[in-house]
């Protein structure tokens, strides 16, 4: 498809992710793979894993930004959690592409049904916001991170994904940090797992830099316009979270159930 037919679509799945993670919170990464297969017209299940994590990595990255000016990240807790969780996902990514790519996007279209019906569950917030990893503190807290995080990693590296929607309640289940905490923290490790897991792809040829650029023109436009409604809607962010979770859902069904063959 030539590179002007790729523009519009790329715009629009940029867009419609950025909405998603500015009105609901997170989530919105897990959109990018099936945009870009079904949507934007990406033939290699491969080459769209890898082009969604760096997408996914640069996305984070921007929003820890504001995070931190507001004092939501526990740098030592999420870093030693992304430490764990990057020699996981450099684990994952290299099984990822070894594994035949009809059959990743079949079992992606699952891994779609757990998350969203995960996310119809309400989060419940930590016990401890004044959480640190001090000389005390550190080895009941690596005892959890350690291998959270490396678990964590090895399944966003596989599928190519932030793994924000596992992030945070692995933060909060080994730290017990509250959820206003987590969300924060985990961007960093958002960031850290999709750079690794964009770096293996890169370096396999498997990164389309030029959806790159048009998917984070259109994520600008959509995260502003994400904001705007949020402040609209705030009373009614749980209607929106379980509207979304029934969207992940829906689709993982036809993703799953169109490649189902292709798993046995």
């Amino acid at each position: 498809m030539p590179l002007a037919d790729l523009a519009f679509p790329a715009l629009a799945s940029g867009a419609l992710i950025g909405f998603v993670l500015a009105l609901v919170g997170g989530g919105g990464s897990i959109l990018a793979v099936p945009l870009l297969v079904y949507f934007v017209g990406v033939g290699q299940p491969h080459m769209a894993i890898g082009t969604a994590a760096v997408a996914v990595a640069l996305n984070a990255a921007t929003g820890l930004i504001g995070h931190a000016r507001a004092g939501n990240v526990r740098w030592a807790c999420a870093a030693s959690f992304a430490l764990s969780g990057v020699i996981g996902a450099a684990l994952g990514a290299e099984l990822g592409k070894a594994f035949d790519g009809e059959k990743l996007l079949a079992l992606f279209g699952v891994l779609m049904v757990v998350v969203g019906a995960a996310m119809l569950r309400k989060r419940k917030g930590g016990e401890n916001p004044n959480v640190r990893m001090t000389r005390e503190t550190a080895r009941p807290l690596l005892r959890r991170i350690i291998p959270t995080g490396l678990t964590v990693g090895l399944m966003a590296g596989f599928f190519g994904i932030g793994g924000g929607f596992l992030i945070v309640p692995g933060l909060v289940y080994a730290t017990a940090m509250p959820v206003s905490l987590a969300i924060g923290s985990s961007l960093l490790v958002v960031t850290a797992l999709g750079a690794t897991t964009a770096a293996s792809y890169a370096l396999s040829g498997l990164v389309d830099w030029v959806l790159i650029g048009w998917m984070l023109a259109g994520g600008l436009v959509g995260t502003l316009i994400g904001r705007a409604a949020g402040r609209r809607l705030a009373s009614h962010k749980r209607v929106l979270e379980v509207g979304f979770a029934g969207m992940v859902i829906a689709i993982g069904l036809a993703i799953a159930g169109q490649g189902a063959a292709n798993l046995f």
